[in-house]
């Protein structure tokens, strides 16, 4: 199953940013009789897959959503929880990232992140930063509208201070202050666990991003679910507002 449809994919035309809202860890465990955290450990699981899946394909950058920051508001034990996996994942992986030539990144307020978190995140980005097969990105204490708050008051200071004028905030001047400039945008989007919504991620990013919603609970999403992902993509036609008979004139 797995080769067939990997064998169906189109290795020119493969999305180069793929970003995932991994959803479905707290109902999976329940659903096992076992608590939220026995779900987000064995999330880890499906993260290597698709990390391991979009390197070997080719894929240039992959974001996931780890923990956003309405995620402050769950139970405090499954947040310190979720902060502890997080330090032992990245420690355990950073061998992996090295080997396979992985660079590690990340988006949103890292600076509210637990001590211990934010030192391993940070040698981890140290360790990893001349890598360029792929770019995995992790969204952490991340949500988009806290993204376009931050960047407004950078450009209004900006302004404020002579260093920007009004004329000159256009769109090109907007996505240069989020803290996904370094990365270009996502072409796919994946959601699991059956949601059909983006729960406040990459919403400027998302303006022409190709959306595919899995019914599996994210530990359960395997690499054939993300070449499904994929193949979905790469049936659909990407018109940027022109019309298919433009598109079909410009090639």
């Amino acid at each position: 199953m797995s080769d067939t449809l990997l064998s169906q994919l189109d290795k020119n035309k493969l999305p180069h940013h793929i970003a995932i809202i991994m959803d479905g860890n707290g109902r999976w465990a329940q659903e096992k009789g076992q608590n939220r955290i026995f779900g987000h450990s064995n999330g880890v699981v499906a993260v290597r897959n698709c990390v391991e899946a979009s390197a070997e394909l080719g894929v240039r950058y992959l974001t996931l959503y780890a923990f956003s920051t309405e995620n402050w508001q769950r139970p405090k034990a499954e947040v310190t929880a979720l902060m502890e996996l997080l330090v032992h994942t990245i420690r355990k992986e950073i061998k992996t990232l090295n080997d396979n030539n992985i660079k590690l990144e990340t988006i949103g307020d890292i600076n509210r992140l637990p001590a211990g978190c934010y030192q391993e995140l940070m040698e981890a980005k140290k360790a990893t930063k001349h890598h360029q097969r792929l770019t995995l990105i992790l969204a952490l204490n991340y949500s988009a509208r806290w993204d376009l708050i931050q960047a407004t008051r950078r450009i209004a200071e900006e302004v404020e201070n002579g260093k920007l004028r009004i004329d000159e905030v256009d769109e090109k001047c907007i996505s240069q202050h989020l803290t996904t400039a370094p990365f270009p945008n996502p072409e796919l989007l994946i959601r699991t666990s059956g949601e059909y919504r983006i729960s406040n991620f990459l919403l400027w990013e998302s303006a022409y991003t190709e959306l595919h919603f899995s019914k599996k609970l994210w530990p359960d999403f395997s690499k054939e679910d993300l070449y499904t992902a994929i193949g979905d993509f790469q049936r659909r036609e990407r018109r940027f507002g022109k019309t298919s008979e433009q598109l079909i004139r410009i090639q």
